[in-house]
């Protein structure tokens, strides 16, 4: 009976210390900085790009639509009878760079994009935002028409750089900011500006463990005095919806007055307008892929 009792003793003995140890492992840890991580649940928060990247060695298939106008009636069902796509490929080099590359059928347009994570929010004072920076671009394939003649393949080059700054304020609110620099060649109309500044304002609030509302401005400066003068037929994007994650999927639905899926078509050419009714109903869906064959090990 005696020996019973010692080994109890021992084995809870054990047992305490080994706690204490893990305690003190917690601690040491708990020392170090936490960094904030899913600011949001996609590489876009909307049509615009968010301060997040895709992980090392892991491929984003993206597939984006949009429709035609809600108000365009019964007879086009209420837009349904229109679609704009684009496809494109993301991939993470590492933890902090992707580059990615897409072709949209809207004037047969190709995007090739570079995006760098520079810091991470943490909990540390120096680290109280995220930020990133995003250079892109395009080139329009269409066939040269009278409205739209190209002299060479120079003037179908347009080209976007962007400095995205997000923080993660808690479990289910994040803001971001996406001050914005777009230049084209070649402008759709002959009164418009070559080069577009603005910036992005965008949202998420967590609704669910995998449902967030998401909303997003472009705002876009029309005028600089006389020297500046933008066509005011284009307005600034205002997009708002909903992501729903779903395993290794996120589902992006949203309502937009930009039927644009690359910046500059929802940054530099949106003609839409919400009080008028030309809202574009729209969806992304980005399925990733894992090629990291070390990750896939530790996870067996």
């Amino acid at each position: 009976m005696k020996k019973i009792i010692l080994i109890v003793f021992i084995l809870s003995y054990g047992s305490a210390m080994a706690q204490d140890d893990l305690l003190k492992m917690l601690d040491n840890e708990s020392t170090g900085p936490l960094y904030a991580t899913a600011t949001f649940k996609s590489t876009r928060v909307i049509n615009g790009q968010s301060v997040e990247t895709i992980a090392k060695k892991h491929l984003d298939f993206r597939i984006s639509h949009r429709f035609g106008a809600l108000n365009s009636g019964f007879s086009n069902l209420w837009g349904l009878d229109e679609s704009r796509i684009r496809i494109g490929l993301e991939y993470g080099v590492t933890d902090r760079l992707m580059i990615g590359a897409g072709r949209s059928s809207y004037q047969k347009t190709y995007d090739y994009f570079a995006k760098y994570k520079l810091l991470r929010q943490s909990n540390r004072w120096f680290e109280p935002v995220s930020i990133a920076v995003f250079a892109g671009a395009y080139t329009n394939t269409m066939p040269t028409a009278p409205d739209m003649k190209f002299y060479n393949n120079l003037e179908r080059q347009m080209y976007v750089g962007q400095l995205l700054i997000a923080r993660k304020f808690n479990d289910r609110v994040s803001l971001q900011l996406s001050p914005t620099f777009l230049h084209r060649n070649k402008t759709e109309s002959q009164i418009d500006e070559n080069d577009v500044f603005g910036t992005g304002i965008g949202g998420r609030f967590k609704l669910s463990k995998r449902t967030s509302f998401n909303a997003e401005y472009f705002y876009t400066v029309k005028k600089i005095g006389t020297a500046y003068v933008r066509d005011p037929q284009y307005k600034d994007c205002l997009s708002l919806g909903f992501d729903i994650e779903t395993g290794g999927h996120v589902f992006q639905l949203h309502l937009s007055n930009s039927r644009g899926m690359i910046e500059n078509q929802f940054i530099g050419a949106t003609t839409g307008s919400w009080g008028k009714g030309d809202i574009f109903y729209g969806f992304n869906i980005s399925r990733v892929f894992s090629f990291d064959r070390d990750a896939k090990k530790t996870h067996k």
